[in-house]
């Protein structure tokens, strides 16, 4: 990389007044093809304010929870602390208050998710519902649909799942074969979802499927909102190697789904999912869902004076700086109305690698652990060797994303 420009001034770490006068813009010519700029990130509020403030909300509002649990807490759902969160404002923050939403600055949005992943909060419930769902509903959806969802999902009472990835296809999105027939006024879909999470939560799915066929792969498909109680609707969990209950198979066998439950353009959904996989691949979720362990791993070199493991500490925490400028410019951009599927893909691709290497390295350097105590650091390590595998299923493979940056890159 080459670096062109000036460094930024980062707003949210070293501006603290309002009206923030951000710094130029710091970029990296990519083989010459491909701009990667960092972006300020730029809050309308103190930031400092209002991390104190969605500080104390969680130390007053967040359940007692084990070890394991905080270790992965954007998959762990509490019903009571979403409501508590809906209560609060910190739901739907950037949407209209004709549906329950506060109109927040996104960027405010952020700094908040920040905090909960990093307090190791139990965010699973409500977490697709207001990171995608709702906004896909507010862009897309006809008003029916969004009086009928979207004040309920800001209020962290009404949640929401995705599905795209099929068994046969992975996140290979335009192999999706999930598809959908005319009948009367309305669509009948046949097919299976699979690593749905949240569905056995969840009030509907937001479904990529076939409606028609086309030249390319890409066209006819479609975004639909399914309710997952009709008829023919059978959601089968996924258990994972801990025993957790996170992903779900669903199977669709002839669900009738009226015409209003398209949403946005029929055969268009290509473009509208790939726009919407940017908001999920690129948040503070791809450097902290390994966190926990690296927290965990500052108290315990604290006293145990190892040097490998107070080097290794020294260096995550570097590289989750990094991530964290990467993550925040991608955030700027989408707040700025931009669409940086480029820079999400990097993100997350850069983002499972690091998340997944840290509990084997915290293994790598920690003499005589045994993954059989139950030491709350241990429990931690042992969770994260256990379920990081899956961090590159979700969102894209990293096969996947990798494809999308030599493209992007004009490199293929």
């Amino acid at each position: 990389m080459r670096h062109s420009g000036w460094l930024y001034r980062g707003c949210d770490s070293l501006q603290r007044a309002r009206n923030i006068t951000c710094g130029p813009v710091r970029r990296w010519q990519i083989a010459k093809v491909q701009t990667f700029s960092i972006h300020p990130f730029c809050v309308p509020v103190d930031p400092g304010e209002l991390r104190a403030e969605i500080r104390s909300f969680i130390a007053d509002n967040r359940p007692e929870l084990p070890p394991e649990s905080r270790a992965n807490s954007w998959a762990v759902g509490d019903a009571a602390f979403s409501r508590a969160l809906g209560r609060a404002g910190y739901i739907g923050m950037t949407w209209p208050k004709a549906y329950g939403g506060h109109e927040r600055h996104a960027l405010e949005r952020y700094i908040v998710l920040e905090e909960l992943l990093a307090a190791g909060a139990p965010v699973g419930m409500h977490w697709i519902a207001d990171r995608q769902s709702g906004a896909l509903l507010l862009r897309y959806g006809n008003e029916a649909l969004r009086e009928k969802y979207v004040p309920g999902m800001a209020a962290g009472e009404i949640y929401a799942c995705i599905g795209m990835s099929e068994p046969g296809a992975g996140s290979d999105l335009a192999a999706v074969r999930t598809a959908a027939r005319r009948k009367d006024d309305g669509w009948v879909v046949n097919g299976q979802k699979v690593w749905t999470t949240n569905a056995h939560n969840a009030a509907f799915m937001i479904a990529l499927v076939r409606t028609s066929e086309g030249e390319k792969r890409q066209d006819g498909l479609s975004q639909v909102l399914i309710e997952l109680d009709r008829p023919g609707v059978d959601v089968r969990p996924v258990i994972d190697i801990t025993g957790g209950h996170d992903f779900n198979e669903v199977f669709l066998d002839d669900v009738f789904v009226p015409d209003e439950n398209i949403l946005g353009q029929e055969g268009n959904g290509w473009r509208q999912v790939t726009a919407e996989l940017s908001l999920e691949r690129s948040g503070p979720e791809r450097y902290l869902s390994s966190y926990a362990l690296v927290t965990a791993l500052a108290d315990h070199v604290r006293h145990a004076g190892n040097e490998q493991a107070v080097a290794l500490l020294g260096r995550m925490v570097a590289e989750t700086w990094s991530l964290r400028s990467m993550s925040m410019s991608v955030a700027a951009k989408l707040a700025g109305g931009d669409d940086p599927a480029l820079e999400a893909a990097i993100v997350k691709d850069l983002g499972n690698g690091f998340e997944q290497d840290i509990p084997r390295a915290v293994q790598a350097v920690i003499e005589g652990v045994d993954l059989a105590d139950d030491e709350e650091f241990v429990r931690i390590l042992r969770t994260l060797l256990m379920v990081s595998p899956s961090f590159s299923l979700r969102g894209g493979t990293r096969e996947i994303l990798k494809s999308i940056i030599a493209r992007g890159l004009g490199l293929r």
